[in-house]
């Protein structure tokens, strides 16, 4: 790209002293297959915007203290590249905290488990990492500005402060930083355009901006009591909503977002869409929001954006094209359409026990450690204690003082009951039998807004018997990927056998890891049995392909494909499917693994050509 000016003046941003407005669409790197980057690029161009917006994820780029990543999933300076290569304008929004539904705001577990750190504020310890890595991330940006020939024209300070906090000297010591790694662009803030907000959100150096997606002229002005000089901007144009479990599909009407649209522009106003391609939340990174209730966030992060989860144009991509045509220049260029995705159904076979990795040797605990504790970052930790003999009673009462997020309680090996801290559950009555009861938590989505970010997961504070404390705790995290490398080698051994099976004439069982056999039913009665158990199925692809996983007839857990995490899937919705891009698969043979925490009851795997993301408000 040529090397431009970017300023703000009076009343526009200037590219070369010129009057321009910024029509910018937000895509997270970190949410696409960077294989997709591209194409979701191209598109945003299509409909009309000159801009692509993202934040950076620093637990993305740093989940443990000092193990820095900018590189595949992580390359924020390939990405920026893209950008350029698209002949677009960039806007990045690095933090430290961004939100985003996004776990733990973007926020590392390793530093929000110390908490003597006061986070998002001028605490000298929380500074000293957040200057680290801000210079990580500015070694990234500033050769990419658009005065040395990049794509960068603005760079946002921290992220919907007013909401937060009023630590003027936090946002002082950020912007020192910014400037001191050598970014020249302007700087933003933005907030919800409410007085409050606005004035304890910024400072007057730093250009106000709005995040809302309705009522636009009150916005503007309101946004201009604060701002008097400059162009008026929102940069969160709220086009759609998230989901969480639990809940409805969230849609926006196509109409009313493009007249809103429509209103801004009218206005003058540069524009920022949020979300122009929503992508996924692959992994376990989806956040959670807590109000009163906690509410974890889905997989799909698809927003009912212009363009859906798996990249294709919807009608409010249409729809926005036609009004940012009527003040821009639009490309004349046809937006590709997918090919079908195909559709194929396959039996699930049973692989076994997957959550039952051994306790480690050592001193137990006295009380059961968090995941913070035991240092862990995957998404499940099994607890274990001895429970004191019976005494007479029929049943007794196990109460826990907080689980967080979710609990699968058993005796001895058998399912017992489950603890749901939405649904505001702290106990259970269990049997009379003395024995071994054990505790599964998963964390379900860390809490990415407001007091909450950081909060301990696991079973925090004391657990009781009938009022009498339980002691002496052992805990072990079970990582996901070594469970799914490990039932690889079952499901290998057990197609060995049935092959030498087959070449001598005979019949060779092979037992999984549950007893039962690998390639049969695991009950006398031929059903699934509860509890954590791993389930395979192989699907035959003529050609690397986008899919649809549908996990309806499934109860909650973790699905793979070829070894790549897609994500989490529950029974209660709204979503229904779970979208596998492209890149994952291959031609040939596909592997999908799913790891059931609590009941399957359809044991068939299914893939259906387009995604099913529940139902909608009426």
């Amino acid at each position: 790209m040529p090397v431009t000016t970017f300023s703000i003046g009076e009343t526009d941003f200037l590219r070369d002293g010129r009057p321009h407005r910024i029509l910018s669409g937000a895509i997270h790197y970190f949410r696409v297959h960077p294989d997709q980057w591209a194409d979701r690029i191209r598109k945003a161009r299509l409909m009309g915007l000159n801009t692509i917006e993202t934040y950076v994820a620093w637990n993305a780029h740093e989940p443990r203290r000092g193990e820095w990543d900018a590189t595949g999933a992580n390359d924020l300076g390939r990405f920026l590249d893209l950008v350029a290569t698209e002949g677009m304008d960039a806007i990045v929004r690095p933090g430290p905290y961004i939100c985003a539904e996004w776990h733990n705001g973007g926020l590392p577990v390793w530093l929000t488990r110390d908490e003597r750190i006061r986070l998002r504020s001028s605490d000298p310890a929380y500074l000293a990492e957040a200057d680290a890595y801000l210079r990580r991330v500015y070694e990234i940006i500033a050769p990419r500005q658009t005065d040395r020939g990049g794509p960068v024209v603005l760079v946002q300070i921290e992220n919907e402060y007013g909401a937060y906090g009023d630590d003027a000297a936090y946002l002082e010591e950020l912007v020192r930083i910014t400037r001191e790694c050598g970014i020249v662009v302007p700087l933003t803030t933005v907030d919800q355009p409410q007085d409050r907000m606005l004035r304890d959100g910024s400072l007057p150096e730093l250009h106000r901006t709005g995040s809302f997606g309705s009522q636009s002229a009150r916005r503007l002005a309101t946004l201009r009591a604060h701002q008097s000089t400059g162009p008026l901007m929102c940069s969160e144009f709220w086009d759609g909503w998230f989901d969480w479990w639990g809940g409805v599909h969230h849609t926006t009407s196509v109409e009313d977002a493009a007249a809103e649209l429509d209103a801004l522009l009218s206005a003058g106003a540069s524009v920022n869409i949020y979300m122009f391609h929503g992508g996924t939340n692959f992994g376990v990174t989806n956040g959670a929001n807590h109000k009163g209730r906690y509410l974890p966030i889905t997989t799909s992060y698809d927003y009912d954006a212009p363009l859906d989860e798996a990249g294709d144009p919807t009608a409010k991509f249409h729809a926005f094209r036609e009004v940012i045509a009527r003040h821009a220049a639009v490309p004349s260029e046809p937006v590709t359409v997918a090919p079908p995705r195909p559709s194929a159904e396959a039996s699930l076979r049973p692989l076994g026990a997957w959550a039952d990795a051994p306790m480690p040797s050592g001193d137990a605990f006295p009380d059961p450690p968090s995941f913070e504790a035991l240092g862990t970052l995957t998404p499940l930790v099994r607890y274990e204690a001895a429970l004191p003999a019976a005494t007479g009673t029929a049943r007794r009462l196990l109460s826990f003082e907080e689980v967080r997020d979710t609990a699968l309680v058993s005796v001895d090996g058998v399912p017992v009951g489950r603890i749901s801290r939405t649904a505001g559950e702290r106990s259970l009555p269990i049997p009379t039998t003395g024995g071994v009861l054990t505790v599964l938590v998963e964390e379900q989505g860390r809490v990415n807004y407001d007091r909450r970010i950081g909060e301990a997961k696991g079973l925090i504070g004391a657990v009781t018997l009938d009022g009498e404390p339980l002691r002496s705790w052992r805990a072990v995290a079970i990582d996901l990927e070594d469970a799914v490398g490990a039932l690889a080698l079952v499901s290998a051994a057990a197609s060995t056998a049935a092959d030498v099976s087959a070449t001598e004439g005979g019949s060779v069982p092979v037992d999984g890891p549950d007893g039962g056999s690998a390639d049969g039913p695991v009950r006398a009665d031929g059903s699934a049995p509860d509890g954590p158990r791993a389930w395979t199925a192989e699907v035959s692809l003529a050609e690397p392909s986008d899919l649809f996983l549908d996990t309806d007839g499934w109860g909650a857990g973790f699905a793979f494909v070829n070894g790549f995490l897609l994500g989490r899937y529950r029974r209660t919705g709204p979503q229904r499917t779970l979208y596998v891009p492209g890149p994952v698969t291959r031609a040939g043979a596909n592997t999908f693994t799913i790891l059931e925490l609590d009941h399957v009851a359809d044991p068939r795997l299914r893939l259906v050509p387009s995604a099913l993301l529940g139902p909608t408000e009426e």
